[in-house]
């Protein structure tokens, strides 16, 4: 089926949309360039309360729009309600802020006067993922609504309501038409859209083979490009550790949104000094979380988006076994409709086979043990990822050599990683480039200008 949602905990299909047409995706492409030669002359003034009023529709809608959410794609509906209240943070700081990140910078040279300005370069592709099929979406358009560009979205299949719901938000707060369109269309659309001499940058967020897919397109047109795309972060703890804060905070790093999330905890590395302790203590709290209807309070865990990331993720645990991996709970699919995989450990997992280097992309964490700080650095830096990390100790010499030799886009001391507006989010090496977020977030899609005046 092309672009549906289809409920991940029943397997029920909801609604069905047809892809728009080749003269669809046409007139849309016209409507942006249209658009983008007025508002590009708004004021931030007017932008700041365009996003203030959209912040506004967000919370005050925000059960609703999580309900949506989980009923796509199956994440818990407090987390999805927590989620929609993060993009209204978003977009109040962009509102807030945004001017601020954008104003000219005056530098003293030998000209009169001379500055650097920030101008918007017209429409904008996003490429989305179902993960966090609002977050996702507002942290790109807040800041890119803000700097006066034009956005055009494409969205994954399996969350076109979500998709659809985002455009209607931005339209109702007062943003023109045109300002950002949601194309529902398949992937096999975006490399066209991305040759049109009318899409001037794209972004998205996702695999690392659509990324490379993206990139390779926007290369040959000489298209500014930024990506965020998978990651196996290590959660690194060592003996002077809060134990107990790392050993929770281990649960919740791993099983947010059902797992599947680019950042979370998916490679535990532990100090052979702490190993036991806290292998013992993470199966009993795994063992304790409840899989179920993610519309239900109680319910820790719910399904995955879909039936092709179950069937993906059991293969590579499977394989993982055959290579010599332990289980320690979990393992296998569970019985029944839906999508659901239980919360599950491995160790033992043989670190020179190509398992231990994958991303798992599910309520799936690897163990791993280590006996010293050297190890636990080369271990962590030895997968071809490199979007976040975090690390647990109160030693500020081994901060130190964590937060300047760990090779992530972030590196968080006793917490887990998470993104932050007032931050910059990002990765490097396989996990992508570019920056979302914070002041350089914003200066991604903009043309800085240097102006001399004699």
């Amino acid at each position: 089926m092309g672009i549906a949602t289809i409920n991940p905990t029943t397997g029920e299909t909801i609604e069905v949309f047809e892809a728009l047409t080749d003269a669809a995706i046409e007139q849309a492409l016209a409507l942006a360039q249209q658009t983008f030669e007025y508002y590009r002359q708004t004021t931030f003034e007017q932008r700041s309360q365009w996003l203030h009023t959209a912040a506004r529709i967000l919370d005050a809608e925000k059960e609703a729009f999580g309900r949506m959410m989980t009923l796509e794609m199956g994440k818990p509906l407090k987390a999805a309600i927590g989620e929609v209240e993060k993009c209204a943070a978003v977009c109040r700081f962009y509102a807030d802020h945004g001017a601020e990140f954008l104003a000219d910078v005056t530098v003293q040279t030998d000209a009169s006067k001379s500055f650097v300005r920030y101008q918007p370069i017209g429409t904008v592709l996003a490429v989305m993922p179902w993960n966090f099929p609002f977050w996702q979406v507002f942290r790109f358009a807040a800041p890119a609504l803000m700097a006066g560009n034009v956005c055009l979205l494409k969205h994954a299949s399996n969350v076109p309501q979500s998709a659809l719901a985002i455009e209607a938000i931005l339209h109702q707060a007062g943003f023109p038409e045109g300002a950002f369109q949601t194309l529902l269309v398949g992937s096999d659309k975006v490399a066209a859209m991305v040759t049109d001499d009318r899409i001037k940058a794209a972004t998205l967020t996702g695999s690392e083979s659509a990324g490379a897919s993206l990139a390779a397109t926007a290369g040959k047109q000489i298209k500014k490009v930024v990506l965020e795309l998978g990651g196996s972060d290590p959660f690194i703890v060592l003996p002077s550790a809060d134990l107990e804060v790392a050993i929770a905070t281990a649960v919740t790093a791993r099983m947010i949104n059902n797992g599947q999330s680019c950042i979370a905890a998916k490679r535990f590395i532990v100090a052979d000094t702490i190993y036991d302790e806290f292998e013992a203590r993470l199966v009993e709290q795994y063992q304790a979380l409840k899989v179920g209807d993610p519309l239900l309070p109680t319910t820790d865990i719910g399904p995955l988006a879909t039936p092709g990331i179950l069937k993906d993720l059991d293969q590579q645990v499977q394989k993982a076994i055959q290579q010599g991996a332990r289980v320690l709970v979990g393992g296998k699919p569970l019985d029944g409709a839906g999508n659901f995989y239980p919360p599950t450990i491995l160790t033992h997992i043989p670190q020179e086979r190509a398992i231990a280097q994958e991303e798992l992309f599910g309520p799936v964490a690897m163990l791993f043990r280590v006996t010293n700080l050297d190890e636990a650095i080369r271990l962590a830096n030895s997968t071809p990822f490199g979007l976040g990390a975090s690390a647990w100790t109160t030693d500020e010499g081994e901060q130190a050599r964590l937060t300047h030799e760990l090779e992530a886009g972030s590196v968080f001391i006793n917490s887990m990683v998470k993104s932050d507006p007032r931050l910059p989010f990002g990765g490097i090496k396989r996990s992508g480039f570019g920056r979302e977020l914070s002041s350089q977030g914003i200066h991604e899609f903009v043309n800085v200008k240097t102006v001399w005046v004699k």
